[in-house]
């Protein structure tokens, strides 16, 4: 099932997507929830991220063909950081340029792991029966903060920016990240294309790793990280982040009204 929130009428709402249709739901996405009955044209609603997180976390340094490019060492255990919540960003909604940053930003098209149910320390085992399903992600980043105070490297802030926190459109619950791909456009032009299978740690893995230092909610996003391709985008660009049998999240990237 591919499951997304909404606002229709004024109403933030959840329910599934059925081809151009979205058929309501009431309860908990993540419990006990059915149908309303209520139906609407994909076109009569407001995309929002399909889940609301208490924390995204984000991976640097997951795939191999990355890290043997950028000269990079293997990881022992996952390297990560938390982007603030301001920074979610829906399918559709625009991504903004900041203001008090004039350098550099980039897309990374990224596999989400969205959590299902609360994980504290928890299997490798066990990790899949606490993955909810998987969305499209964008992590935007302002690139030359990372690392211009030699004495400070600033991942919170280049990656917290308000709408720099991308992902949706759906959760799809079938999806197996095994034998599939990421795909990501700019501006229509293929600039990435990667296989989940070359992650160092998989789904699971940072489900688990990451149960062991924080209690993950139910709608807690990790994004898998990235690999080759990621690029800057200048103001007017469109970014589409498209995972076979999950989706594809659209978004424009403009200048600071």
């Amino acid at each position: 099932m591919k499951w997304l929130r909404f606002r229709q009428g004024g109403t933030v709402r959840f329910g599934v997507l059925a081809g151009d249709r979205v058929q309501a739901y009431t309860g908990d996405m993540f419990g006990a929830n059915q149908p309303s009955g209520e139906e609407f044209a994909v076109d009569a609603i407001e995309w929002l991220t399909p889940s609301g997180p208490s924390k995204m976390i984000g991976l640097w340094n997951n795939f191999r063909a990355a890290a043997e490019k950028n000269g990079n060492a293997i990881p022992a255990e996952p390297l990560y950081f938390i982007k603030g919540a301001n920074s979610y960003c829906a399918h559709k909604q625009p991504v903004i340029a900041p203001k008090s940053y004039d350098g550099r930003v980039i897309y990374e098209g990224e596999l989400a792991v969205v959590i299902g149910r609360t994980a504290t320390a928890v299997s490798v085992e066990q990790a899949p029966a606490h993955i909810f399903g998987y969305s499209c992600a964008n992590d935007v980043t302002a690139l030359e903060l990372l690392n211009r105070d030699a004495s400070f490297a600033q991942w919170t802030r280049a990656k917290s920016f308000d709408t720099f926190g991308v992902f949706g459109p759906v959760i799809d619950t079938a999806f197996d990240p095994a034998g599939g791909e990421l795909v990501t456009l700019l501006n229509g032009r293929e600039r990435q294309r990667y296989p989940f299978a070359d992650m160092i740690f998989s789904p699971a893995q940072l489900v688990s790793l990451i149960s062991h230092d924080m209690t993950l909610a139910p709608g807690d996003v990790i994004l898998c990280g990235t690999s080759l391709g990621a690029m800057p985008m200048k103001p007017g660009s469109t970014v589409e982040v498209v995972i076979e049998g999950v989706g594809k999240l659209f978004n424009e990237y403009r200048a600071a009204p």
